[in-house]
């Protein structure tokens, strides 16, 4: 049996099915606006006259289309990489690799295992946090632990059990898989109008526990088998922090990610507000996000800064330099997302600066095309000088490099990194998060 899709708890949405498109229909929404007609566009609306706004779902349909339709092979090679990159380092290096495997002594991966890495993890091998940094800098410690646990989390239990406990002396409270009913997330540009918040992007709040049949109720009943086997992250994660935080009044609790990650963070607070959660919201220490994209709309903003500011709950936003993702989706007269939070902007030296938002905030600027691509140079070259004046833990893989040769000519992708972003709470946070006004 499937989950049905009742939009009754959104005043108004323009939801995106690229499972429903058909090549003729998707052409056609280009030269018509009654995009009622179309099967793939389900929308409050009757009619879209804006030809930009209808090109930019016509895009968003065919990304998705094209990721859903290489997503199998996508995930094999995806594994594969993977695999490969754990068979190497389980063996030492291709040499012993190729040795072992003439020997007959090869020994292969585990998933899960402690010793096995994402190919995020694969990047960036760092698990030791800086001693430099102590929990008595306030922010400063809470930036750079947040990172390298948004880092963290792209791994499997074992390895962060191991991490945790081991690397940081820190009390392992566990690891959890939650359901996803939005594989496209960062191209779907669906969004739902949720009374009280305003509009929100469609994808990420699915990612976090939006039921379509059903939106937000502030309590669930027992879960379908056949439409969620895993549960839903914000309701998981909501009665957990209400049992750990009962025990201990003094207790309080950070909210971060990077990427999707990020998006789900800031978005988390935001449906507890909705659901008038204030002993959680009082207990709620910060918000750290990194390379995350915009989320909402002007009231969104609106009602977020108000409830931060009621429940002084402080947010920091991170960018990196060129990162495409805080740029996206696009807050321009055709879209209506927006950033809102102190952004705290670092560019290829790591120097940061507190900003209202981050230069090229729009990513796809001709003026900013040359200056991106000199800048990608730069980050080329620093990969093979940062570890010797830095120390070795600022030493780049190949894999790294890979990225920042693609960099070249995708600038902004690379920049993505965990890497800049775990160097920018290092090297670069000091002044920022010590005297927050802007420099």
């Amino acid at each position: 049996m499937g989950c049905d899709c009742d939009k009754s708890f959104s005043t108004n949405y323009m939801v995106l099915n690229p499972e429903e498109v058909g090549l003729f229909d998707l052409i056609n929404m280009l030269f018509s606006s009654n995009i009622e007609k179309r099967k793939f566009v389900d929308s409050s609306e009757v009619e879209e006259q804006d030809f930009w706004r209808r090109w930019i779902m016509f895009i968003s349909i065919v990304v998705q289309k094209l990721l859903l339709f290489f997503s199998k092979p996508m995930s094999i090679f995806g594994s594969a990489i993977e695999f490969f990159l754990n068979l190497l380092s389980i063996n030492g290096n291709l040499a012993s690799l190729l040795l072992n495997l003439v020997q007959g002594k090869v020994t292969m991966p585990d998933k899960n295992s402690a010793s096995f890495l994402s190919f995020i993890g694969n990047v960036d091998k760092r698990v030791k946090l800086d001693r430099s940094i102590k929990p008595g800098d306030n922010e400063r410690y809470f930036g750079a632990l947040s990172m390298m646990a948004s880092k963290v989390a792209y791994e499997n239990k074992a390895y962060i059990e191991t991490v945790v406990t081991n690397h940081w002396k820190m009390e392992f409270l566990g690891s959890y898989d939650y359901w996803n009913d939005a594989w496209c997330s960062d191209f779907d540009l669906s969004w739902y109008e949720i009374d009280g918040l305003g509009k929100i992007h469609g994808g990420f709040m699915k990612a976090l526990g939006l039921q379509k049949s059903k939106g937000w109720p502030k309590e669930i009943t027992k879960q379908e088998p056949s439409c969620r086997p895993l549960p839903l992250a914000y309701y998981a994660i909501r009665d957990m922090l209400r049992e750990l935080l009962s025990k201990n009044e003094r207790a309080k609790f950070i909210l971060t990610g990077h990427s999707l990650g990020g998006a789900m963070a800031i978005l988390f607070p935001a449906i507890l507000a909705l659901h008038e959660e204030t002993w959680l919201l009082k207990r709620l220490e910060g918000v750290y996000t990194f390379g995350q994209p915009r989320v909402g709309d002007d009231k969104f903003v609106e009602v977020m800064e108000k409830k931060f500011k009621e429940h002084e709950v402080k947010y920091f936003r991170f960018v990196y330099c060129n990162d495409i993702v805080p740029r996206l989706p696009f807050d321009n007269s055709e879209l209506m997302f927006k950033h809102f939070g102190k952004c705290l902007y670092f560019n290829s030296l790591y120097q940061g600066k507190v900003v209202a938002e981050e230069p090229n905030k729009n990513y796809f600027s001709p003026l900013h095309s040359i200056p991106m691509r000199i800048n990608s140079v730069k980050e080329l070259i620093r990969s093979f000088t940062l570890a010797y004046k830095k120390g070795p833990d600022y030493r780049e893989g190949g894999l790294l490099r890979i990225f920042r040769i693609i960099g070249l000519i995708a600038p902004g992708i690379s920049a993505h990194s965990t890497q800049d972003y775990v160097n920018s709470t290092r090297l670069g946070s000091s002044n920022v998060l010590s005297h927050p006004k802007t420099l």
